[in-house]
């Protein structure tokens, strides 16, 4: 591949709704560039951009992959991004990097969520947009219908560029509107033909929208539109590139990826009228004394980058995907990891097309490309020369929100489990693996159940690991209610010296959950001797770890000693320790316990039509409404829930709200249970204990 300049470079992404044929495009793009020989199909586990083994058996994307397509002496390189909201944390690294999104929408299902949240993502970024309008060789394919529900959604911004000759079976090519000109067939068969008769009008309309498109993105050109003077093709064309530079504008193409029917026109529009990196600008910091600083997208500047994916592969190693934001790059450069403060060195410098790596000499700025073997460096790090240092933003990506107990299918394969659960997180930042230091499991979390069931395949395809995924265990708590005392005698003789101790040990809730315990020492007269009680009080403390109802650790717990007896020869420490839970098990019987369970503060954020779904579930689940609010045009809805109920809520959410709902969750509080629940959680926590024994 020859060595592509700044201004000759364009960086798209492909993402919209899950199963709208973005794979299939990139795909059909490749074929009509000449970079493969045949087009691969994702049924046949053949496109370029899913070589994963879970993608080949899903026939789904799961990972985002890069397609540099060469054409017309320009160098589009295509990021493919999954579809499913399960990785959605795919999108984020490549709408850092690229100048443009590219919603792709089909001909038939017309606006959907993912488009909805890909145009919300892409415009956060700030990167440009346009709509591709795919499947034009279905049955029902309807080109203006969608065309019209983008424009009352998205507004006069969107105008259609490419109009389908055709719809349907009888999809045969496209006119492009700024051309006037028609083009039929795909591949070695597209031609030139003369603009149809009957599409006069649907033309003149289109031209008319990106006329005054075009005058808004310039004030000169807008105020001679205003004042009835007509533009010229050439001032038409000058403000089309600076509204899809702006935002402005966001053309709609017309193709079939699968025949391939507009993809080189399509092409055609992105090589001329997508805005190149040239005139970007990329803000940060300076590592060293954290002033604001910034580079040009140049190679007269010093060379950065940002690490926008990360490939872990147990085969060919660590790759490292990344976007020259500045400067140049050839395998001798040296490299420092601003976010480490480490220098790197790579084995290696290429472009990537799918999992096929091509070793290249040079990228300049705006170019992407890949590294290997990289010992520090992760998603979201900045690359960059350490005579000037500069650090990027960090990606931002979704927080987790399903979390499962995953533990080793096999004894003895742990730490095939968590090395390989450290090399996916490498890959899939929105992984989240934590320890739970008191129910000692490990916790998965991830955007949804297809996400966690697809990290443990990959565990299994990947580095041979097998693994299995449960609902992970509550963290209960027990406390009491009321104030109770009692004795705790412990004696026992069997020869020699025996065992004695013996307390009375008033127990009392403290009222505040967040204490463990407190023990307080009330003997007078020496009843208990001063070098036991110590012991009276780490017996307690040993004790509390394991409640009296269910197993469960006891908080609230108030403990006074006031009285007891002693043996000058048989008592020990261990006698007062035994002693002491002897009189915490009996005592706390007495006391009125109770089980608490976690209250969660949830925050859900949907749109209004679905208020009162969201609503009358979180009652369901046992949840408090506390408040509701805008934010961001959506509602936000802020409750309490406790968390045995919300396992499930990221599923059950997603399919209440079509995807379009969204929350996160975070531990509030411990609050009594209510007693048939706790009931439950009592009889299941004595009868596992009954099969232990």
């Amino acid at each position: 591949m020859a060595d592509y300049t700044t201004e000759n470079i364009r960086n798209i992404t492909l993402i919209g709704h899950g199963g709208e044929g973005k794979t299939t495009l990139t795909e059909a793009m490749l074929y009509a560039a000449g970079m493969v020989d045949r087009q691969g199909k994702v049924e046949d586990g053949a496109a370029t951009t899913d070589y994963d083994p879970e993608e080949i058996k899903r026939h789904i994307s799961i990972s985002a992959a890069v397609a540099p397509v060469e054409w017309k002496k320009t160098k589009i390189n295509v990021i493919d991004v999954p579809g499913y909201f399960d990785f959605i944390g795919e999108m984020m690294g490549p709408l850092r990097v690229v100048e443009t999104a590219g919603i792709v929408v089909g001909a038939v299902s017309g606006l959907t969520v993912g488009a909805e949240k890909a145009w919300s993502y892409a415009k956060k970024n700030d990167v440009c947009r346009m709509f591709i309008v795919n499947r034009m060789d279905t049955e029902n394919a309807n080109y203006m219908k969608v065309v019209e529900q983008l424009r009352g959604k998205f507004g006069s911004s969107v105008v259609p560029m490419l109009l389908p000759m055709g719809q349907g079976a009888s999809f045969k090519g496209v006119v492009n509107v700024l051309e006037n000109k028609a083009y039929e067939g795909a591949g070695k068969g597209l031609k030139e033909v003369p603009v149809p008769g009957d599409m006069a009008s649907a033309i003149e309309t289109a031209m008319e929208e990106i006329t005054e498109a075009a005058a808004g993105a310039d004030d000169e050109l807008m105020m001679k539109y205003l004042e009835g003077e007509e533009l010229t093709h050439d001032e038409i064309l000058s403000g089309f590139r600076a509204g899809m530079a702006n935002g402005t504008i966001v053309p709609v193409v017309a193709v079939s990826a699968t025949t391939g029917i507009g993809v080189a026109k399509m092409l055609d529009v992105m090589s001329v009228y997508l805005h190149s990196p040239a005139h970007a600008k990329a803000a940060g910091e300076n590592p060293k004394t954290g002033d604001k600083a910034e580079r040009a997208c140049a190679n007269s500047e010093p060379f950065s980058a940002l690490v926008f994916k990360t490939v872990a592969d147990p085969f060919v190693g660590k790759l490292s995907l990344f976007r020259v934001m500045s400067g140049s790059i050839t395998p001798a450069t040296a490299l420092y990891n601003a976010n480490a403060d480490k220098a790197e060195k790579a084995g290696g410098l290429f472009i990537m097309r799918g999992k096929k790596q091509t070793s290249v000499n040079v990228l300049n700025a705006g170019d992407i490309g890949a590294l290997s073997k990289l010992q520090f460096t992760n998603t979201g790090d900045t690359l960059c020369d350490a005579s000037a240092p500069i650090k990027f933003p960090a990606i931002d990506f979704p927080i987790p929100c399903i979390s499962k107990a995953i533990s080793a299918a096999k004894q003895g394969e742990e730490d095939k489990v968590f090395s390989g659960l450290s090399r996916l997180q490498e890959e899939d930042p929105s992984i989240k693996v934590e320890k739970n230091t008191e129910t000692t499991e490990t916790l998965v979390s991830g955007q949804g159940e297809l996400h966690l069931d697809v990290i443990r395949n990959k565990l299994a395809t990947k580095f041979g690991a097998q693994a299995n995924l449960n609902d992970p265990k509550i963290p209960y708590r027990e406390t009491i209610r009321k104030k109770v005392a009692c004795q705790g005698r412990h004696k026992k003789q069997s020869g020699g010296h025996g065992q004695f101790g013996d307390v009375w040990i008033e127990f009392s809730p403290i009222g505040d959950t967040n204490i463990d315990f407190e023990f307080e020492d009330a003997v007078v007269g020496g009843a208990v001797p001063r070098n036991f009680i110590p012991a009276v009080e780490k017996g307690l403390r040993e004790n509390i770890r394991k409640g009296v109802l269910a197993g469960y650790p006891m908080v609230g717990l108030h403990a006074k000693l006031y009285d007891g007896s002693y043996h000058p020869v048989d008592s020990s420490e261990m006698a007062f320790k035994t002693a002491a839970r002897i009189a915490y098990k009996k005592g706390c019987m007495d006391a009125s316990p109770v089980l608490l369970e976690p209250i969660m503060h949830v925050e859900v954020f949907v749109p209004d039509e679905y208020m009162g779904d969201i609503m009358g579930d979180m009652n369901k689940r046992r949840g408090r409404i506390m408040g509701m609010d805008q934010v961001d045009g959506q509602q936000r809805v802020t409750a309490e829930a406790p968390m045995g109920e919300m396992f499930k809520y990221a599923t059950d959410l997603r399919s209440m709200t079509q995807a379009r709902g969204s929350f996160t969750m975070t531990f509030e509080r411990y609050e009594e249970m209510p007693a048939d629940a706790a009931k439950k959680i009592i009889e299941s926590a004595q009868k596992d204990e009954e099969e232990e024994e």
